[in-house]
């Protein structure tokens, strides 16, 4: 067994709970790390700092805040937007691109700290165990991981009564349980009302995405090599620029998901989303590639997306078909470069409205009818006729007849 454990630390619930009853269960020397991917510290307005003292009251004898802004948005959401990723093409991987940068940190840390383990406070029903599990036996296969929460067996409830029993500060209570996951890339909410696929989600834990303007915003996204680099001509760090679009995008409403997932464990659950600037990212840049990928490679990177998104997805990051498809991606991006103009509308409504770029593939002689029109209209009839060739030689030699009659 270990004797000293890094802890993946997010100064909710479980987590808080987990670190005094591995003290108690384990013998273990326990140090939080608490990973800054972009999420607000708590929504009662508390500061990591708070969030810091909570872990040490709950018994752990260090507590570390590490800032990945940063890096997550341009190690992980960058990658994101160049993959136009969104599991099951709806779900843009918020919680999924947050694991591998905070496994990273805890094999950091347990290196740092001469640890013999990790841990972490996911269920045995959810996929971010796999995530933070497979991550670290990949960055580290001597390192043993724990997962507390699989074995104690408390209901959400009892863990409430646990944390009071202990005095450990928490910020739910059995009459508001929410299981919220937040980052740079958005908001991920379970539980409560919203495990019923058939009702309405509530109001209530949304934060980025309520309506609060009805005047229309329109936005210009400039990109370099498919990244986003200014909003309105203004450069932006891309951390900067998420939180700008988030706020641009969802103070018009957009950015809400409700959608039958399915877990990599095997099940169905309910999930409710709200990423505005990832969604609103996401399509600019799609848009973009519409005007500067040539047609195969478009087509061949079509069919490679949804397979990134559920590598990701699936806890994948570190894996080398992971890594192989990237460099295919970065192969495609080098001319994806250019504006896209996008225009939101209350309530939560967006389209796209224009794009332009010095290195269009569109080419205004070639698709015009007016008198500009510069294609070779001679040419399309010897190019259809070879095209269709091995038809017509069918239906010359075998009848060409085709039943269409429902069987």
């Amino acid at each position: 067994m270990a004797r000293k454990v890094v802890l993946a630390y997010s100064g909710g619930l479980d987590t808080s709970v987990a670190v005094r009853w591995m003290i108690e269960n384990y013998g273990v020397d326990v140090i939080a790390v608490t990973v800054d991917v972009g999420q607000s510290p708590d929504s009662t307005g508390e500061d990591w700092e708070a969030v810091r003292q909570r872990a040490l009251v709950a018994g752990a004898s260090e507590a570390v805040v590490i800032d990945a802004r940063a890096e997550m948005a341009n190690e992980y959401c960058m990658r994101a937007i160049k993959a136009n990723a969104r599991y099951e093409g709806k779900y843009p991987l918020v919680s999924s691109l947050s694991r591998p940068v905070i496994a990273k940190h805890l094999v950091k840390e347990a290196r740092r700290h001469g640890a013999d383990a990790v841990a972490h406070g996911c269920t045995g029903k959810g996929n971010d165990q796999v995530r933070f599990e497979v991550a670290t036996r990949a960055l580290a296969p001597d390192l043993e991981v724990l997962a507390p929460v699989r074995l104690w067996g408390m209901t959400r409830e009892d863990s409430v009564e646990y944390a009071a029993k202990h005095n450990i500060p928490i910020g739910q209570s059995k009459e508001k349980i929410y299981s919220i996951d937040e980052n740079l890339w958005g908001r991920a909410i379970e539980c409560g009302a919203i495990e019923d696929p058939w009702a309405t989600a509530p109001d209530e834990p949304y934060t980025l995405t309520n309506c609060t303007t009805a005047e229309p915003d329109t936005v210009v996204v400039s990109f370099e090599a498919g990244v986003p680099v200014a909003l309105d001509g203004e450069a932006m760090d891309l951390a900067d620029l998420i939180d700008a679009m988030n706020r641009r995008a969802g103070s018009r409403g957009f950015g809400r998901i409700d959608m039958v997932e399915n877990r990599r464990v095997g099940i169905k659950s309910r999930e409710v989303y709200e990423c505005p600037g990832a969604l609103a990212l996401i399509a600019a840049h799609a848009d973009l590639e519409d005007l500067t990928l040539e047609r195969d490679v478009a087509h061949e990177k079509l069919r490679l997306e949804p397979r990134w998104s559920e590598l990701v997805y699936d806890g994948m990051w570190f894996s080398p078909l992971k890594n192989a498809i990237d460099a295919f991606i970065d192969s495609t991006q080098q001319h994806v470069t250019g504006d896209v103009r996008l225009r939101f509308e209350a309530p939560g409504l967006m389209r796209i409205e224009g794009r332009r770029s010095p290195v269009a593939l569109y080419d205004y002689g070639l698709a015009t009818y007016d008198a500009a029109d510069t294609f070779r209209h001679e040419d399309s009839a010897g190019f259809v006729r070879l095209w269709g060739l091995g038809i017509s030689t069918w239906a010359t030699k075998q009848g060409g007849v085709i039943d269409e009659r429902p069987r």
